[in-house]
């Protein structure tokens, strides 16, 4: 499910409709579901805020030499709420793809369930999508008057995602979701008050899954596989990943997302502050000489508010 650069080279004059682009792709999936999964929220420690940039396909131009690669700013936080039985979360993104750009903002929440051996979480989330694209550095394998009239468009468009996500702490964890659940569109946009497009959410399932093995001979070292499935029924991709942690401080090892790329993750986690890197080695034609591949910078920190208590009042025999 490869984010592809097809920049609606072909447009009908009434009721066309874009599909928007996929949800953004991370490499390091797996040390925050909250991306793509609202189930995740409050699962942490504490309060835990997250953030991570990621410069695909490094080098990609178009014909006239403009930088048209992904890239991607997002920032999370979520913490843990016992009065509400769950947890808060939200997210701000902004993700650029070519001379598109979508700033979202989601707020959600989760609800909490302690069973004998884990926690099952089922959140929802809100999501409010500024979408923007620049048609006036766009260029058409048909030209059309109307098109050429359309200049920086702007809409807003409202969607929710749900979620579901269950951990077992220390073994293993599970996650189901789906975004842009409704599959809002954007008004009609109009050159000459004559419809020329719609810009369309397409809904997204995600399936993602995760073990913790230490080995018995060695407990400083701890083997973490990890899957995430994602696909919106039109295609789908897959990332499978195998990272050797010790000591729970230091962590590397390697992921392969179909037909897209070969990772190479690398980390480490000093208190309650942890820092990775990702490296992908483009391995579809977007690679060699049209790009780099993708560098991916992730940075995270939780910490608890411990309020301490009053001093209650009390009595001593010598001010009686």
């Amino acid at each position: 499910m490869q984010r592809k650069f097809t920049f609606f080279t072909v447009f009908l004059l009434v009721s066309l409709y874009a599909a928007g682009q996929q949800d953004p792709q991370f490499s390091q999936y797996m040390f925050d579901p909250l991306f793509f999964n609202p189930g995740y929220i409050g699962m942490g420690e504490g309060i835990c805020v997250s953030g991570l940039y990621r410069q695909q396909w490094v080098g990609f131009k178009d014909v006239d030499g403009n930088k048209v690669a992904p890239e991607t700013y997002t920032i999370a936080v979520h913490a843990p709420l016992s009065v509400l039985h769950g947890g808060l979360g939200a997210t701000i993104t902004n993700d650029k793809l070519g001379f598109e750009s979508n700033i979202t903002l989601k707020l959600g929440y989760a609800y909490h369930l302690t069973t004998t051996s884990g926690t099952l979480s089922i959140g929802a989330m809100a999501d409010f999508v500024d979408k923007s694209m620049d048609f006036s550095k766009l260029k058409f394998i048909d030209s059309d008057p109307l098109t050429s009239q359309l200049g920086n468009e702007r809409q807003m468009i409202v969607d929710v995602a749900l979620g579901a996500y269950y951990q077992v702490p220390g073994e293993y964890y599970l996650g189901l979701s789906a975004t842009q659940i409704l599959q809002s569109a954007s008004k009609t946009l109009s050159a000459t008050e004559k419809s020329v497009m719609k810009l369309q959410l397409i809904r997204q399932y995600f399936v993602t899954a995760g073990y913790e093995y230490t080995f018995a001979s060695n407990p400083a070292f701890m083997l973490q596989p990890s899957l995430l499935f994602k696909t919106d029924l039109a295609s789908f991709q897959f990332d499978i990943s195998g990272l050797l942690n010790y000591n729970n401080r230091f962590w590397g090892g390697l992921s392969y997302r179909f037909q897209d790329a070969v990772v190479v993750i690398l980390g480490m986690q000093y208190k309650n502050f942890r820092i990775g890197y990702s490296y992908d080695i483009t391995t579809s034609t977007l690679g060699g000489r049209r790009s780099s591949g993708s560098h991916e910078i992730m940075a995270g920190y939780c910490f608890k508010l411990e309020v301490e208590k009053l001093r209650q009042g009390y009595k001593n025999t010598r001010f009686l």
